[in-house]
């Protein structure tokens, strides 16, 4: 290897070790002030070491019930959002029409459309049909804000699912219901897998949403009731607020860890095409 090429390779190496270091930074001071008595913003080891903080977070107030409303609020979201990008990319993956390029132009356009551009609207809308600070109601708008996103990739996952093997369940009698449900979905389950999580953890950080359509502060999610640890003086529980960090990013990490063993394989087209 040249001396040019060591160097070069140097010092992408020392690049990348920066950008590791500034995700792993933050990480470390999360799992470190959790457990230390008098945690503030310092990377530090726990002095002294306590669990005191996790014992003051976990109670139904604080943790409990907002974790609970999370799940509700962004499982319910995330199925709906994934039913229906199922529903919608199968015609626009099979099927032909002239409208086809003008309506994925425009889920293309909505994808970047950012939520705040739309947000005031839809409160006055929300308030007009009495769906404000209702959790069903918030519900349908995570899902429907998601939906454009969910359903170009789940078009793109479709595509690769030969269009050959429709045919023969329809030569057998199968309904096109049929075909998507029992053949289609399960080649592509990866792909579903992947929209699944993708959603879920989109949902599962939103702020903006759930603190202006719900006004109840028994429904509140943990991404809105995570300013509790901040007073109106300006001073922060760095050590509950690390600890509740914590436990509110677990969800997230069991969720990726249970789905991702369904990504190992890739698709499932292995053999489906021969004879």
């Amino acid at each position: 290897m040249s001396d040019r090429r060591r160097t070069e390779r140097l010092v992408a190496d020392a690049c990348l070790a920066v950008v590791a270091a500034c995700f792993a930074l933050p990480l470390l001071w999360l799992v470190l002030a959790s457990v230390n008595g008098h945690a503030d913003l310092r990377v530090a080891v726990p002095h002294p070491f306590t669990t005191g903080n996790f014992r003051s977070v976990l109670n139904t107030d604080t943790t409990y019930r907002p974790m609970l409303n999370s799940l509700v609020l962004c499982g319910g979201a995330t199925a709906l959002c994934v039913g229906c990008a199922v529903l919608a990319a199968y015609p626009l993956s099979r099927y032909r029409s002239r409208l086809k390029r003008p309506f994925l132009i425009t889920i293309l356009f909505a994808t970047g459309l950012p939520i705040t551009a739309v947000m005031v609207p839809v409160y006055g809308m929300f308030v007009q049909v009495d769906l404000i600070d209702t959790m069903y109601g918030t519900v349908y708008f995570l899902a429907a804000s998601a939906l454009p996103f969910a359903i170009w990739l789940m078009k793109n996952f479709m595509d690769g699912v030969p269009m050959v093997l429709e045919e023969a369940a329809w030569t057998d009698g199968a309904s096109p219901m049929q075909t998507l449900r029992r053949v289609v979905l399960p080649l592509m389950w990866p792909g579903v897998v992947v929209v699944t999580i993708y959603t879920f953890i989109a949902m599962w950080g939103n702020f903006f949403v759930p603190y202006l359509l719900l006004l109840s502060p028994d429904q509140l999610p943990a991404s809105v009731s995570i300013f509790n640890f901040f007073s109106a003086r300006g001073t922060v529980q760095y050590g509950q607020l690390a600890a509740f960090s914590v436990l509110y990013s677990l969800p997230v990490v069991v969720l990726y860890t249970v789905m991702s063993r369904r990504l190992g394989g890739g698709f499932a087209l292995g053999g489906a095409l021969k004879g």
